[in-house]
């Protein structure tokens, strides 16, 4: 048998080289280009102007563009609009400051695999004085339901390539940012079709801080006083910034429910609750597409608090989802995000040209 020169096995093994660099460097392409992009902004909220603390009408907003975002420029999305928790801010979901949990490359990796259609995920910093605004309306913290559902939503739609209806939009959010979500969905069904509330805090009335007798004893409720308490008690300032605002109280802006006037304050902070008026909602809860929630069964008062939503939306025969998991507030959310909020989404929402 005539051998092969040995020029000729060099040329094979160099073109063999030349072909796998080449099939690496496609490879690496293609799977840069699976990756979404992230930018930080400011958002103006005119609902903002004013407020009594003097936070910043100005307010930072991280937002997740999809891979094929930038490479199909005629191309719109369905937009899920994610609120974060108390104490939280837009920075520590995105990836610009150190936390439990970073979202991007979640959505990078469930969007590029097929597990949820791409879409555009906005979550807006509403970190205050107070560590939290409740995404509720109020003089001083400023009117936080409005900015989402109206300036936020505004924003997005008339700077990014967005599908602006409300069947393409989602609100999804934890902690706190449960609650917004169901506060602002249960009464913005004109502009939010599909709702994820993730362990939601303060569905439900009572508050076990209020049996702290050094809670009680306080009736100075200083700033330096909240910087020093613990978490639950910075919860209630928060609570009573949102829900019990007094214009002529400065320089904190609010009443406690303490002393003479606690009843009446209660009853205030009642009446922001959504499982207290979820009766006079139900109509706009009709409207939504598609509803859903979880929690972790070690999160004793929230899982509690969600089975009292359930069955109320049973009551009205109100479709939707629900499910309590083995974990604890925060210990599983950023796989309930991977596994469960973004496919809820992509089933939901309607993407462009359906």
């Amino acid at each position: 048998m005539k051998q092969v020169p040995k020029a000729v096995k060099v040329f094979f093994k160099l073109l063999t080289a030349l072909l796998l660099l080449f099939s690496l460097s496609v490879h690496a392409q293609t799977q840069a280009a699976l990756k979404g992009s992230v930018e930080r902004i400011r958002v103006h909220g005119k609902s903002l102007e004013g407020n009594l603390l003097g936070d910043s009408a100005d307010r930072y907003v991280s937002i997740y563009l999809p891979p094929g975002y930038r490479s199909n420029t005629k191309k719109h999305y369905p937009v899920v609009y994610f609120l974060h928790g108390f104490t939280d801010d837009d920075a520590k979901f995105y990836g610009f400051a150190k936390h439990w949990t970073n979202l991007p490359p979640i959505f990078d990796r469930v969007m590029s695999a097929g597990g949820s259609a791409e879409m555009i995920i906005v979550t807006p910093n509403a970190y205050n004085k107070f560590f939290g605004c409740m995404y509720s309306n109020s003089v001083t913290t400023g009117d936080w339901e409005d900015f989402v559902s109206k300036d936020l939503v505004s924003y997005i739609d008339t700077h990014y390539r967005t599908i602006p209806k409300a069947e393409s939009r989602g609100l999804a959010g934890h902690s706190m940012g449960g609650y917004g979500t169901m506060r602002i969905g249960e009464r913005h069904p004109e502009v939010f079709s599909s709702i994820y509330l993730l362990s939601p805090s303060s569905l439900l009335a009572g508050n076990t801080n209020l049996s702290d007798p050094k809670f009680l004893a306080d009736t100075t409720f200083s700033y330096a006083a909240f910087l020093k308490a613990g978490f639950n008690i910075k919860y209630m300032y928060a609570c009573a910034a949102a829900w019990s605002p007094n214009p002529n109280k400065p320089p904190l802006y609010f009443d406690m429910p303490v002393g003479d006037k606690q009843a009446m304050i209660l009853q205030k902070w009642a009446a922001n609750m959504p499982l207290t008026t979820i009766d006079q909602y139900v109509r706009n809860l009709r409207q939504l597409h598609a509803i859903a929630f979880d929690a972790g069964s070690k999160d004793e008062n929230i899982a509690a608090s969600l089975k009292v939503l359930d069955a109320e939306l049973n009551k009205y025969n109100i479709a939707h989802s629900f499910e309590i998991y083995d974990g604890t507030h925060t210990s599983r959310i950023a796989e309930r995000i991977e596994t469960k909020m973004l496919k809820f989404f992509s089933d939901n929402l309607v993407g462009e040209g359906k």
